[in-house]
């Protein structure tokens, strides 16, 4: 999990994770506290999983920081907790499968413990195939995996991912899962290699300062607003 750092808080209160620690914002308030259980008392109104890029620190990433971040700001009153999935992200892309597995794991628990929570994914580069393998999507490279139930679909209100790899195949998650489609936003910069074959890795590396985190937040907000 990740830690969500805002103004100092005046007070706290408890929160669930899955598996180490989660954050809170509800009404200016922020708590990050240990946990392995869940309880209506400290459910949150939203919770956002994120799976970083490749070979970034264990966290939310350069992505899904300010993507997190920004949908936050974009639901004033409403509780929002984040999850950082907890996978390798390594360089020989075999991790994504593994990724998935926790990233099921995590939402299939707090939609038990949490029957009113609802859920926004988002994922960058591998990251994003690790969404993939979880609304049931396979590619080259995703290995194997796990899957959302059936059941937990209509709770998951957004599916957000940057840098896809399964643009190599000329899909993105909006043409090609029926399930979810109408609830994704997929952002494939131009000329970026990993999601649209093309030459210029630095097109990769901009989501998280062209605005692409900020649009991909609003959608989200709106999903989950309407």
């Amino acid at each position: 999990m990740t830690r969500h750092h805002t103004a100092r808080p005046n007070r706290i209160r408890k929160s669930f994770v899955t598996a180490a620690a989660t954050t809170v914002i509800a009404a200016g308030l922020v708590a990050v506290v240990p946990a392995t259980t869940a309880s209506a008392a400290t459910c949150s109104a939203v919770d956002v999983s994120f799976a970083r890029g490749t070979g970034e620190a264990a966290g939310l990433g350069t992505v899904g920081r300010p993507f997190t971040s920004s949908l936050i700001s974009s639901m004033p009153g409403r509780s929002v907790s984040t999850y950082a999935v907890d996978y390798a992200a390594n360089t020989s892309q075999s991790s994504a499968g593994p990724g998935s597995i926790d990233l099921v794991n995590h939402v299939t628990s707090v939609a038990a413990a949490c029957p009113s929570t609802v859920f926004v994914l988002g994922g960058y580069s591998q990251g994003a195939t690790v969404i993939d393998n979880a609304i049931g999507l396979r590619t080259s490279s995703s290995g194997s995996g796990a899957v959302l139930p059936a059941a937990v679909a209509p709770r998951v209100k957004a599916v957000v991912v940057f840098g896809n790899p399964l643009g190599l195949q000329r899909q993105t998650i909006e043409t090609a899962s029926a399930p979810y489609g109408s609830r994704a936003k997929s952002f494939c910069n131009n000329g970026d290699p990993v999601c649209g074959g093309g030459y210029n890795f630095a097109a990769h590396l901009q989501y998280a300062s062209n605005g692409s985190t900020t649009t991909g937040a609003q959608f989200a907000a709106a999903k989950i607003a309407g």
